[in-house]
């Protein structure tokens, strides 16, 4: 009896079945796979219609901005989008509908909470299975730790730049008002200078240059004169910390006042001493008196010195401080009074 001929029996027809059953099940298991991609996302990935709705909301995009998937789904994307940056979506979507994609770009978008977020943003059409765009895809990445980096670097060249330019002018004003009766004075005596700003520096860079302390400072450029056994300088004053330029101005002051009492002051005597101390005027006011005592006897100078000069460029030009000499005839008494 002959076989019924019908389409099972004809020839390759169980093996087209099979080939189109296995692209079947690579279809779902792609497909499964794809949504296993987008659920797992630490990225917000949301789908929307071509009204701007939302279609579909991963998990990603719920830890972004707070919303569930019930209360996403249909909610308008524009809920998202800051007041400021509205015009944004009108001109995305029109590139969508075009079938272009945009590529990702910095922005920002708003949470539940009405909190605003720093994010990277990327969008591409959504075609449908005959090619039509029918909707849109937009990748959404939480940039905020980004942000806060770049915005520390830039303020971090800003304070730089800031610093660099106050060393500057306080090395070209000790340069510029720096001089002697030989080259090799000259040499010393800018030096010295120097030594006393970098000494400075060394306690800004302590505290990341949020200020130096005014003891600290002082008992550097006094060093020498208290480690002795019998001290030749005393200290004395409350916690004090101080701008950058202000401890610039004061470590070369303390140095020039140093040095002049080790020439011809108490310091170069066996039995001077120096006091430094130093009271609040006010919550951003200071005086500092440098006092000295059994040196010399001293005379007011006929004229200002070298070191005088660099010390009123410091204090009265630079800082608009206010400085005092007192040549009393037991010693130099020096006022400083000026804004830390």
């Amino acid at each position: 009896m002959a076989t019924p001929r019908g389409i099972l029996q004809r020839p390759g027809a169980a093996d087209l079945i099979s080939r189109t059953e296995a692209t079947v099940r690579d279809s779902e298991q792609r497909a499964r796979q794809l949504a296993a991609i987008v659920e797992a996302s630490n990225d917000s990935i949301v789908g929307t219609d071509l009204a701007r709705r939302i279609t579909s909301w991963n998990p990603g995009a719920e830890r972004l901005f707070g919303y569930t998937v019930k209360e996403a789904m249909g909610m308008p994307i524009s809920v998202l989008i800051p007041e400021e940056v509205q015009d944004q979506e009108a001109a995305i979507f029109e590139r969508i509908r075009r079938g272009e994609r945009v590529e990702p770009f910095d922005t920002v978008r708003r949470g539940k909470v009405g909190s605003l977020i720093d994010v990277s943003l990327s969008v591409s059409p959504l075609p449908d299975l005959d090619g039509q765009i029918v909707g849109a895809c937009s990748i959404t990445r939480d940039i905020t730790e980004r942000k806060r980096s770049e915005n520390r670097i830039a303020m971090l060249a800003r304070e730089a730049e800031h610093r660099t330019k106050n060393v500057l002018q306080a090395v070209q004003t000790i340069v510029h008002l720096s001089e002697a009766q030989t080259p090799e004075e000259l040499k010393q005596s800018i030096e010295g200078r120097l030594q006393a700003l970098a000494k400075a520096h060394g306690l800004l860079a302590e505290t990341r240059w949020s200020g130096a302390d005014l003891e600290k400072l002082a008992r550097q450029e006094l060093a020498p004169y208290l480690r002795q056994e019998r001290r030749h300088a005393r200290i004395d004053g409350p916690h004090v910390p101080l701008q950058p330029k202000v401890a610039q101005a004061i470590a070369i002051i303390l140095h020039e006042l140093a040095i002049n009492a080790a020439k011809y002051g108490a310091l170069s005597a066996t039995n001077g001493q120096t006091e430094i101390k130093w009271i609040a005027l006010s919550p951003d006011r200071l005086l500092l008196t440098w006092t000295e005592t059994g040196g010399p006897v001293t005379m007011p100078p006929s004229r200002h010195g070298f070191g005088t000069n660099v010390m009123e460029a410091l204090i009265k030009i630079d800082l608009g401080g206010e400085l005092r000499f007192d040549w009393r005839p037991q010693g130099l008494v020096c006022e400083i009074e000026l804004q830390i």
